[in-house]
């Protein structure tokens, strides 16, 4: 017989997500959704509470980014939504599988002034992922979390949202339905075709060029050895970092957005685009720069579409199924590349040059830190000058371990999405780098970190003003404005949260503070200047 033990709805919904792998959940309990706390314990999830709703939201990115699982948020009706709504942006544009679970109110059109009340609360969400959908009976809200789930699995994962009135929230429901094994079985990954379409045009380009974005992480160590086969040169892209290893003697580093890389990829006769939307935040101009065919491999059809990236040749596919069917069939193959390793070497050798000149010293620090991290640590940045260079001179030894805010880019991303992440790998090393400006964003989070006792190093870079606006407003011929905020003795701010804090005057120092940070029972803001290069 079925189950048909009856709670509020609220309750219901946690038990349902328990069931379907959920094991954490974060958020800020308010009036309006308090029904869906009444279960989070007796179902055995882990509540985070943040902040601030937008901490929340950063922290369910951080979470999914570090564990490859939904990020699920309770947020409450009206400001809850619209608080959460920057980090809904930023995981919808960075494919990040995030679930916001509202309440909302039972009726608005003919009742005005209500508490929370909002003109339209779904379609405001709708602007900012992939679909904000209302439940309006239990059966509703069990088919909308399994829809959500299942495509996450599925598609391409970006953000959802449900929103569920007030009344059904508390009203008494039957259990959901207990979560049904199943193999979803999409478009033929293998097809020969396009195997032998894209094997034979690498067997016979003398200067192929592989370009990797995020969707082609999984199964990444395959991609080196089709470089070494194949005689392709390879981009990562900012998502792509560490699929294939610094040292592969073809690889170009994450330089798309490099002036010259167009220079490059004109002397390309075969580009191979695996995973990757080449979209503005990739390149940072309008014309990728090739003069050859170019083959697109994606899970969405939708990406291949553009005035100027639409490729000669468009497969969509799962990208690891394929691409691991096109090494088998190079398996006999000699490259013949005209590439050299000389040659991509003076190439990174020369962006390095000119990337240190772009931001003086930070590349320094930069080599600094990567050199004292432990192996597996999970970086998190935000939109800050230090992030800008590292990510185009610090090679990844292994993909999905530095998140940054590439699409929306949004500021105060780092510290809350860096929680998120040391919550998801608890006896992992988790970093974030947060630039001093984008740490008054979020900065209340630290005080979630201290609760949790995490051991997370905070490396605050304080260049003392919005330096990548003035530089811009400088290049636009524009007196720079409004670029500088009085900063607060952030050490001291971050004793009073109860975290810990220290100042160091040299890249040793630095890197001795990281590696204690790292053992602490509890968070660690690094405050670090220009001045500690000398």
């Amino acid at each position: 017989m079925p189950n048909t033990e009856q709670k509020p709805l609220g309750a219901q919904i946690s038990h349902m997500l328990k069931d379907r792998g959920v094991d954490v959940i974060f958020g800020i309990p308010g009036v309006h959704n308090q029904e869906m706390y009444r279960g989070i314990e007796e179902a055995g999830i882990t509540h985070v509470l943040a902040r601030h709703e937008q901490g929340a939201g950063f922290m369910a990115d951080g979470y999914a980014r570090a564990t490859g699982k939904p990020g699920v948020a309770y947020v409450i009706t009206g400001p809850g939504l619209c608080n959460i709504m920057t980090p809904m942006g930023q995981a919808y544009s960075d494919s990040v599988p995030m679930l916001v679970i509202s309440s909302c109110l039972d009726e608005t059109a003919a009742t005005k002034g209500q508490l929370h009340q909002m003109k339209d609360q779904r379609g405001a969400a709708a602007t900012v992922c992939n679909w904000s959908e209302e439940a309006r009976s239990a059966d509703a809200a069990y088919t909308l979390i399994d829809r959500a789930l299942t495509e996450f699995e599925t598609n391409r994962p970006r953000t959802k949202h449900i929103q569920v009135p007030i009344a059904q929230l508390e009203a008494r429901a039957p259990m959901p339905p207990k979560r049904v094994a199943s193999e979803f079985l999409g478009k033929d990954g293998r097809d020969v075709y396009a195997v032998n379409k894209i094997a034979d045009a690498l067997k016979t380009a003398k200067r192929p060029i592989m370009i990797l974005g995020g969707g082609a992480t999984t199964g990444c160590s395959m991609y080196g050895k089709i470089a070494t086969r194949s005689g392709a040169a390879v981009f990562c892209t900012y998502a792509g970092r560490g699929i294939i290893d610094g040292h592969h003697p073809l690889y170009l580093g994450s330089t798309l957005g490099r002036p010259d890389s167009v220079d490059v990829l004109a002397q390309a006769d075969l580009l191979l685009v695996v995973g990757s939307e080449l979209a503005p935040v990739d390149l940072w101009r309008d014309e990728l720069g090739h003069n050859c065919p170019m083959i697109r491999v994606d899970i969405d059809a939708s990406q291949m579409h553009g005035e100027r990236q639409e490729g000669d040749m468009q497969i969509v596919a799962d990208a690891y199924e394929l691409m691991e069917a096109v090494y088998d069939a190079l398996t006999d193959h000699t490259s013949q590349t005209e590439w050299t390793p000389a040659e991509i070497t003076a190439t990174r050798k020369r962006w390095r040059t000119e990337i240190e000149a772009e931001r003086p010293g930070i590349p320094a620090v930069a080599d600094a830190l990567k050199a004292c991290l432990q192996d597996d640590t999970m970086i998190y940045s935000d939109m800050t000058q230090f992030a800008y260079a590292a990510k185009e001179i610090w090679d990844m030894d292994r993909p999905n371990h530095w998140h940054h805010p590439t699409g929306f880019g949004t500021l105060g991303y780092a510290t809350p999405a860096a929680i998120g992440g040391a919550v998801a790998r608890p006896d992992k090393p988790t970093m974030a780098i947060i630039g001093d400006y984008g740490f008054h964003y979020t900065m209340a989070e630290l005080g979630v970190a201290v609760e949790l006792k995490l051991p997370l190093p905070i490396i605050l870079w304080d260049n003392g003003k919005l330096k990548e606006i003035e530089d811009s407003m400088v290049r636009a011929q524009i007196a720079p404005n409004a670029v500088v905020a009085k900063n607060p003795d952030f050490c001291k701010l971050a004793e009073a949260f109860g975290a810990y804090s220290s100042a160091p005057t040299s890249l040793s120092q630095m890197q001795d503070e990281v590696v204690k940070a790292f053992q602490a029972d509890g968070p660690t803001l690094i405050y670090v200047t220009p001045e500690i290069t000398g």
